[in-house]
């Protein structure tokens, strides 16, 4: 492996050192200062035995009673030892040498840090720090800083590098004072105080990264993240893309068969939408609006206005069940106006692939629908002008990449050199809270469907515990009677797809024998896209009564007559999953239930999870405690491939901060562009080519 280094002399890095230290980003000088500790471990007090607390560091002195090894249940050095007031403290070793025994002589005094935990002796710590003192040894003066590392870097060789690093190298300051906070230390200070903090610093405004020296950090990367995003937002604004404008009334034929009113908040999202199609720069939208807003109408109209305009356009869906949903509802508005809606997928037979790719090619296909096979090399579009992508998150930043290049290589599969990309239109019914829309979409126009169209009705959530189970079958019987159907969802086993997939067919068989005169369909991944395509017919038709499902559901299926859905072991799954599962309820008139079997013990992430199921059917209000209780991972989904998670700064407890850096962006960006380069140099330089998608 061939490491790129730029490392000064004095530093002395070995190849060997410079190749581990590159797996943490970590190339240049001035990355290593800016290589912030985790946390800190506070060496600079002891405390009594009788004062350890499960499971937090602390350091000790005791006096070695004895040492043992033992050889059951495995070989293992155990030392019994004592502190001033009499309390007894087990360390045990599992991986040791000969040589560290003599560290253990009876009567030893020796200094201990660790995290103590309940032994079959008592309070023990498991490979604990230690080191041979006097009575007359001092203490540390300093918090010990804890590095991110990686095998063969240990936490000692961190910080003798540091030392050797804070004397050696300077970092200049970039930023002019009008941007910066007031009362920030300097850069380089911040960073001092950082990797060798004072006696007299509070520890916990370290640890909980408050003091001033994490502000001013925490800004740096806050501010290199929006100048990275302002930037690729002003590149594609420089781009260009076809200007399309209707040529014809399609657009009002669609929304006069349309059998609803659109609702302020579709009206609205349309008009920026259209602003955007229309004016000669790639439109790069996120349409965000909670499960049942109404996207797939506004999908729809941007396709008719880009056909309008002489172009073909592109939808692309995560999985086969949604993508088809989304053929048949676009094509059943379409083909009665006499544009040609067709299909592309895996499952879908060479032969009519063929014929598809042909007809694309040739001009003789106006919108076509699919799954990822729209991305594949024999797909060459006569003329693109929209890419509309439902689900965003679910694709990686290749995959939005190449929908994007089709743009390049059509007019029959040659480049095309007069536009840079399509319009695209990126469509999530996880809504995304505020802070990430500041945050890692800053990149993206953002539109809003903040309403929920007539007719739907709330869905009422019930907990129940699954000892209740035949009593939620026999409830489940009597709603099929009075003419409704059912959704069955299995549990996530995120350790094994072949253990999702027996579940399923245990509870599929289960139900069977507890409900013999009901027709109970299965639908799972594993299943051909044929056979689901077979079960979600007879499910739509109202031929079956109850589908039980793995989470292919979870998207895109609409069957109004469907009002109750029950969901087993709630507890394994996350927030938005479970809200967009409830969303497949409600479509229609009928009074909905959506039932969460739990489990008992339940962990406290998952009675969070359940209680705001519970307590709420705001898909914002969801999305806000989702990102509380599981960070930004969650909404970013493939995108976080493409963009660095925050090392330092907190969306919720930094958005002031983060707001000044937007603001700060902006800024440097028009009035000293030569700063804006060297912050993101010196922030971002291995990772900026992930902001083209």
């Amino acid at each position: 492996m061939t490491v790129p280094t730029a490392f000064s002399k004095t530093l002395k890095i070995t190849p060997k050192l410079a190749e581990k230290l590159a797996k943490l980003g970590v190339r240049t000088d001035q990355d290593i200062l800016l290589h912030i500790p985790l946390r800190y471990e506070d060496e600079t007090r002891l405390t009594p035995v009788a004062d350890l607390r499960l499971g937090q560091f602390a350091q000790v002195q005791v006096r070695v009673i004895e040492h043992t090894v033992q050889f059951r249940p495995r070989r293992q050095l155990v030392v019994t030892t004592v502190d001033d007031a009499g309390e007894t403290l087990v360390l045990r070793f599992i991986h040791f040498y000969g040589t560290q025994l003599a560290a253990f002589r009876a009567d030893a005094l020796i200094r201990v840090q660790g995290e103590a935990r309940h032994g079959f002796f008592g309070m023990e710590m498991v490979h604990p720090r230690y080191q041979s003192v006097t009575e007359d040894t001092p203490l540390g003066e300093t918090l010990t800083p804890v590095y991110p590392t990686t095998d063969g870097l240990s936490q000692s060789a961190w910080r003798k590098l540091m030392a050797k690093a804070l004397d050696e190298v300077h970092l200049p300051e970039i930023l002019p004072r009008n941007v910066l906070g007031d009362g920030w230390p300097t850069l380089q200070a911040a960073v001092q105080l950082l990797h060798a903090p004072p006696p007299d610093v509070n520890p916990a405004a370290l640890t909980e990264r408050d003091h001033l020296a994490w502000e001013r950090i925490k800004f740096e990367e806050l501010l290199a993240q929006q100048l990275s995003l302002t930037q690729a937002k002003l590149k594609r604004r420089s781009e260009l893309a076809p200007q399309l404008m209707a040529q014809d009334d399609l657009l009002k034929r669609l929304i006069a068969q349309l059998p609803f009113s659109m609702t302020g908040a579709q009206t609205r999202a349309w008009a920026q939408i259209q602003t955007d199609m229309e004016s000669g720069h790639p439109m790069h939208r996120l349409l965000q609006g909670d499960v049942g807003s109404g996207k797939t109408v506004l999908a729809a109209l941007a396709c008719a206005q880009c056909v309008s305009a002489g172009r073909q356009a592109a939808v692309m869906a995560p999985t086969e069940i949604l993508a088809e949903q989304l053929y048949e509802k676009l094509k059943g508005w379409f083909t009665p106006l006499g544009i040609s809606v067709a299909w592309l997928a895996s499952s879908v037979k060479k032969k009519a692939k063929s014929e598809t790719y042909a007809a694309l090619t040739d001009n003789q296909i106006h919108i076509i629908v699919g799954t990822h096979a729209l991305i594949q090399d024999a797909v060459h579009f006569h003329d693109l002008g929209l890419a509309v992508i439902d689900e965003q998150h679910r694709f990686g930043v290749a995959q939005r990449l190449a929908l994007r290049q089709k743009m390049q290589e059509s007019v029959e599969g040659q480049r095309n050199p007069q536009y840079d990309a399509p319009h695209q239109l990126m469509m999530s019914a996880t809504p995304i809270p505020r802070t990430l829309a500041l945050s890692y979409f800053a990149d993206l126009d953002v539109a809003v469907l903040d309403e929920l169209p007539p007719g739907r009705t709330p869905v009422v959530t019930k907990l129940i515990d699954q000892k209740r189970r035949e009593e939620v079958i026999d409830k489940v019987a009597y709603q099929v009677a009075q003419g409704e159907q059912v959704y069955w969802v299995c549990p996530l086993i995120e350790e094994s797809e072949a253990l999702e997939l027996q579940t399923a067919i245990d509870t599929h068989a289960a139900l069977s024998a507890a409900l013999p005169d009901l027709n109970i369909g299965l639908v799972h991944g594993r299943m051909s896209a044929v056979e689901k395509r077979e079960v979600m017919a007879s499910f739509v038709t109202g031929e079956t009564n109850i589908l039980v499902a793995t989470t292919v559901i979870e998207v895109g299926v609409d069957v109004p007559n469907a009002s109750w859905m029950v969901i087993e072991h709630a507890e394994r799954f996350g927030l938005s999953q479970l809200h967009q599962l409830r969303g497949r309820v409600g479509r229609g008139a009928l009074h909905s239930t959506c039932v969460l079997l739990f489990e008992k013990p339940l962990s406290a992430t998952a009675k969070a999870r359940l209680k705001i199921m519970y307590d709420t059917t705001d898909g914002f209000e969801i999305a806000r405690e989702d990102l509380r209780l599981r960070g930004p991972g969650e909404f970013l989904g493939a995108r976080q491939s493409g963009l660095p998670l925050l090392r330092f700064a907190d969306l919720e407890k930094d958005l002031a901060l983060l707001e000044d850096a937007r603001d700060a962006a902006e800024w440097l960006l028009a009035n000293n562009p030569a700063a804006a380069q060297a912050h993101l140099q010196r922030w971002l330089a291995q990772r900026e080519h992930f902001l083209a998608a």
